[in-house]
């Protein structure tokens, strides 16, 4: 039997640069996006308009410019949304 990562199907850019994911296993987690804003590519990212514009890309999120985050990161590294 395979065991595979649970997939983002939706994710919803929150304030102070957290994401709202939700997996395909109906899971919605809060991703911080915090320490992977560094340098002149993943930086572009603190522009809030540039943020806001996160989508669902391939197996994870993405950005227009092609900023990523590892489907595997996404997961491990969130946590559970409380409403």
């Amino acid at each position: 039997m395979t065991t595979s990562r649970p997939r983002a199907v939706d994710v919803f850019p929150m304030e102070n640069y957290h994401l709202l994911v939700t997996f395909d296993n109906r899971e919605r987690r809060v991703f911080d996006v915090n320490p992977y804003i560094k340098g002149s590519w993943f930086g572009q990212l603190r522009d809030v308009d540039v943020f806001s514009k996160v989508h669902i890309g391939g197996l994870s999120i993405e950005w227009p410019d092609g900023q990523d985050i590892c489907p595997d990161r996404l997961y491990e590294d969130s946590i559970p949304y409380k409403q």
